[in-house]
Parts: C-alpha cells; structure tokens; sequence
C-alpha cells in the first residue's frame, strides 16, 4: 500500500509521514519544493500543488491512503479544487481518504464527505506546537506575554494527531468517522508556562496582556486581520470542544496521549538561551 501525504511539510503532515514510515508503510509525501523536504530515507518525495490539482495526477499514481488538508496557496486559503483533487484520486483506485479538519467549512472537506471513498475526519483542537511562537520571547526575555491568561485548553500533541491518521488511512473500522483529538489534560496558560519553565531549567514570568496589546502585539508580527479577529474569540471565548479532555487518540492508538510536559522535553532546546 502506497499512502500520499499532502501538506506534508507542515506541522502535521511531518507527523503523518513519520508515524506511516514508522508502521512500515510506503509513503510518499507531496511538496512544492522537494528540493527543501528534508525527509529521511524511506519517503518518496514528489512535486505537486493542491490549488492545481492536475499536478497531483502523477503523485497518485498506486495510491491506496490520502492525506489530505483544505488550504492551499498564500494566507491558508481554502482549497477550491477538492472536486477535482477527488475525481483523479477515484481514478488513481484511492481506497481511504483522511481529512485534516481545518477550523471550519470547507468546500474540500464537505466534497469528501459527499463522495464514495472511506472517509475520515481529524478534528484536533489546539496543537501543542502553538507553543512555539513564545519561542523569541522567552530565549529574549523570559517572558510569555498573551491575553486571556485564564483560558482553558485541552491542547493535542502533533504526532498523537498524525498517528491516528496513520491508523485510519491503514486500518479498517474508521470510515465515516470525525474524530475530535485532544491531549489528556485540561491545561491553563500558567500550566504550559510552568511545563515548558521545568523543561528548559529556568523560570518563565507569564505577563497578561490586555486585548488592545494583543492586538497592537500580533499586528506587529504580520498578523492579518481576519487571524487575529480569530484569536481574539478562539482565546476569549473557547467553546467547549476545545477545553473538554476526549480519549480518542487512545482508542484509535491503543496508547495514552501525550501531555505537554512530554512535548515541552522535547522541545526544550528551542527555549533556552
């Protein structure tokens, strides 16, 4: 079985990609620029570009498993092409199909929905790897600087997300399935200020920020205002969904998920000085 990965530099697709590889599957991993993948050996890395579809053809020659995200282009824009992105996945003889869940509706997604193949949905909330861009501030100054400091987050490690892809794309039983992914605990922005403090040796200071220096602070950093508009109600008015601990990622994996005092160990080295 050959299993294709688009997105697969990104985030999660690096975790589909390794967790595939892992299982001891083919896998071949979709990119503009194969000449910057950097992937190890065992992935066949290929050309292509979702806003084209027509550049997918010769990717899904063989493909059994597609991985498949909803945006494509500058900005993350939505996919427009899922029409045909499926229409040369059914003639390639794609059997399972899975979804990266991108927030909200999407054309690609509703199109697979609809559609004859074995479908599955990956609905993660918040990923761990959002940590990440505290990175500057805290190697700079020791400092977490947000809004909202008392909001709620049931955040989930990337690879837990790309090891359930890789079950659904090589198992039976998860067809038609959305799968909520969360990590195993309900953690504060204190509680991920003192997990990653503990990982790197050295205090952190969480400095609370009010929404017009939130705002002033991510206009800075290039932030659109359609994000931080995003931000603004993701962070102070988190649904349910996103701070309510579910145990899917166990149920499909047959392990724990991992808690983000694991992913902040791993990760260590990016925050220190």
């Amino acid at each position: 079985m050959t299993n294709l990965v688009t997105g697969a530099t990104g985030t999660v697709g690096r975790q589909v990609v390794a967790e595939l590889l892992r299982r001891g599957q083919s896998v071949r991993a979709l990119t503009r620029d194969p000449a910057k993948a950097d992937f190890p050996d065992g992935v066949e890395v290929v050309q292509g570009d979702l806003t084209d579809a027509e550049t997918l053809a010769p990717a899904l020659a063989g493909v059994t498993g597609l991985h498949l995200i909803t945006f494509g282009g500058p900005y993350f824009a939505p996919l427009e092409t899922g029409t045909r992105i499926l229409e040369l996945a059914k003639e390639a003889g794609v059997q399972r199909i899975t979804v990266l869940h991108g927030g909200g509706p999407s054309l690609l997604e509703d199109t697979v929905r609809a559609s004859g193949f074995t479908w599955t949905v990956l609905m993660p909330v918040e990923f761990m790897a959002n940590a990440l861009e505290w990175a500057d501030g805290i190697r700079r100054d020791a400092e977490v600087r947000e809004p909202f400091v008392g909001r709620l987050s049931a955040m989930v490690h990337e690879a837990d997300i790309g090891a359930v892809a890789a079950v659904a794309l090589t198992e039976e039983g998860h067809g038609g399935q959305e799968y909520v992914l969360t990590g195993p605990q309900v953690l504060s922005l204190a509680d991920k200020v003192d997990a990653l403090a503990a990982a790197r040796g050295r205090k952190i200071r969480l400095v609370e920020l009010s929404e017009e220096q939130a705002v002033a602070q991510w206009r800075a950093a290039g932030q659109g205002e359609d994000v931080i508009g995003f931000l603004l109600e993701a962070y102070g008015n988190t649904p349910p969904v996103g701070r309510t601990v579910v145990d899917t990622v166990e149920k499909v994996t047959g392990r724990p998920a991992r808690t983000f005092a694991e992913w902040a160990q791993e990760h260590a080295d990016t925050f220190r000085s």
